[in-house]
């Protein structure tokens, strides 16, 4: 959907279209679902967050003003429902510890996942990103599955572009300690001892 549809639908929504909101809806819901669900990794959570988001963009709609690309601004209703709802049941999820990871097993994993069927690779790194607290794998399903440029996400996560890039790459080593695990099982009788 382009920027003049948004608009257009947005237009329809103001006068009171009904079906342009479905529309609206229909357009943006797998997008809106994805993210709430790589944030809160509980689908029944996901669906109604879902919910409560699109219940907020048509109540603040008059309030887009056109800054952003209308998916960009609809990220960052849905990134903060979801930190809402984390807030309100106060999870917590277990972090994966980095301090003895080096950049060169980075590129290692990078190329052996190059070798991988792109679908596999796929279901193979969502399942990993699932392991990790909703903040990293919120980023990294913005940027990797999203294809948000690191202004977007910064937009949608309220923190500048900077700080998007380094938490990235903080990510991207924590997703690669995972991912090793999975490519190399045989390699997990020595976590956590020391050489």
């Amino acid at each position: 959907m382009t920027t003049n549809d948004d608009q257009q639908l947005i237009e329809a929504i103001s006068q009171g279209d009904t079906k342009a909101y479905a529309q609206l809806v229909d357009h943006y819901k797998d997008m809106v679902f994805s993210l709430a669900l790589s944030m809160l990794k509980h689908r029944e959570e996901a669906e109604e967050v879902a919910q409560d988001t699109f219940i907020k963009v048509f109540r603040s709609l008059n309030r887009f003003k056109g800054d952003s690309k209308f998916s960009t601004w609809i990220y960052r209703v849905t990134y903060n429902t979801c930190l809402d709802r984390i807030k309100k049941n106060k999870k917590h999820y277990n972090d994966v510890e980095i301090d003895t990871f080096t950049f060169n097993k980075i590129s290692t994993i990078d190329n052996a996942l190059d070798l991988m069927i792109k679908e596999e690779k796929s279901v193979l790194i969502k399942k990993c990103i699932d392991k990790l607290p909703e903040e990293t794998s919120t980023l990294l399903m913005l940027f990797y599955f999203e294809d948000l440029s690191l202004d977007e996400i910064a937009m949608i996560v309220n923190i500048e572009t900077n700080t998007v890039k380094v938490k990235l790459f903080r990510a991207r080593k924590k997703l690669a300690v995972i991912l090793e695990q999975y490519l190399h099982p045989e390699n997990n009788l020595n976590y956590g001892k020391g050489k």
